[in-house]
């Protein structure tokens, strides 16, 4: 079996690539506009499908397709669009709890899996130097929620409840058990 996976992401290129398949990846281009008023579970569940959709495999290949989000009382935090957006992210994670989701559609052989993790992580509290020296890094600025787990911010988590994989952007662990069930 080969992976195909729909995500210009590093992450989760290094993340699948721990499997051990031969991977190969494109960026899909896919209008990634939803309600307002949707939940971050049906955000993630729509735009992981949405990616799939773009796809082209070859045989042979497991299409893996993943969308995250992050989320503080029920507001999604996506990738900030400044360094402004980008400290006001911070600054609201500073000392709280959030929830980190993300969806995953895997097809092959006429096959598809859909599922969505759902991860807690608990931010300790930040100086504002703290946020500004870590945005002038510039990792968060690609990052749902302005954070980069596997980075320099991993410093920032208190706890995490749930899969980590996840919040980097893949539940390795469970797109593994998935595979398994293809082949």
């Amino acid at each position: 079996m080969q992976i195909l996976l729909a995500s210009a992401s590093p992450r989760r290129r290094e993340l699948i690539g721990r499997l051990g398949y031969p991977v190969r990846s494109f960026s899909p281009d896919c209008d990634e506009r939803v309600p307002g008023d949707w939940p971050p579970d049906k955000v993630v569940a729509h735009l992981a499908r949405l990616k799939a959709g773009c796809a082209q495999p070859r045989d042979g290949e497991c299409l893996i397709a993943a969308d995250t989000v992050v989320a503080l009382g029920g507001v999604i935090f996506g990738k900030p669009a400044d360094t402004d957006d980008a400290r006001r992210m911070l600054m609201a994670l500073s000392g709280r709890v959030h929830t980190v989701y993300t969806g995953v559609c895997m097809r092959y052989g006429g096959r598809e899996e859909s599922f969505v993790c759902q991860t807690n992580v608990t931010f300790d509290e930040l100086l504002p130097a703290e946020i500004e020296a870590y945005i002038a890094t510039g990792e968060p600025m690609d990052k749902a929620g302005a954070y980069g787990a596997q980075g320099f911010a991993s410093s920032f988590i208190r706890q995490v409840d749930g899969n980590f994989d996840s919040v980097i952007g893949l539940p390795l662990c469970e797109v593994r058990r998935r595979i398994r069930e293809f082949e």
